[in-house]
């Protein structure tokens, strides 16, 4: 299923910005960077529970925002793109 992750973290100070890269690294190994803060994720169910695990720990909840948006497995009719950076295909193969 593809989970669309947005993020925004508090980086008025050293810890805040420590918990910004983190929280980029950990998306990184699970999906695809689509915009700064927003991550295309194809994951199973028991990725995303462990991915949301993972990011809620790093967050501080007072002062960060984390979103989730399960789109299910029949994306591909609810994702319109438009404008610079073309899209790809996400269960496709990524060249690094």
């Amino acid at each position: 299923m593809l989970v669309l992750i947005t993020y925004d973290v508090s980086t008025q100070d050293g810890a805040g910005k420590r918990r910004l890269r983190k929280v980029a690294k950990e998306c990184v190994n699970y999906g695809q960077r689509v915009q700064n803060s927003v991550f295309e994720c194809i994951l199973d169910a028991s990725q995303a529970l462990l991915l949301k695990d993972k990011l809620l720990s790093i967050i501080d909840e007072t002062q960060d925002s984390l979103r989730f948006y399960n789109l299910g497995n029949n994306y591909e009719t609810k994702v319109e793109h438009y404008g610079a950076k073309e899209s790809y295909k996400a269960e496709g193969v990524l060249m690094v």
